[in-house]
């Protein structure tokens, strides 16, 4: 039979990726939001991999997917030239995981959760601190 703190390891094993989605922001500070991603986990967006502008009225959104299995030190604040709206799903230790690391380098408030079974999605608005 597994404790708790077992099977809370097998959880983190396999629910460590989260889906990031950023809109509401200019292109260049969607740039710094994935650079500090990048420098804290795995991401599936290389560093060459830069938002572009869309032509035309239609809403922007940039994606990417971060493993935060193994989590590295952020350096500190950044600056955002405007707030970020920030979207992540995946399981529930994930996403607090995710969270934490963005707020040793942005001023993080939860604006929006919807939880599930095992998985939720939790916006988020992105600053400046």
């Amino acid at each position: 039979m597994n404790s708790t703190r077992e099977a809370q390891a097998e959880e983190n094993k396999q629910g460590g990726e989260v889906s990031v989605v950023l809109s509401g922001c200019a292109k260049d500070d969607a740039g710094t939001v994935f650079d500090v991603l990048r420098a804290a986990f795995a991401t599936d967006r290389a560093s060459v991999d830069v938002p572009q502008d869309v032509t035309g009225k239609q809403p922007t959104a940039w994606v990417a997917t971060v493993d935060v299995a193994e989590e590295r030190v952020v350096s500190g604040p950044v600056e955002l030239a405007a707030p970020v709206t920030l979207d992540a799903q995946g399981g529930y230790w994930a996403v607090e995981r995710l969270r934490h690391s963005l707020a040793g380098a942005f001023a993080v408030r939860v604006v929006g959760t919807v939880s599930g079974d095992q998985e939720e999605e939790v916006r988020l608005r992105l600053a400046s601190k």
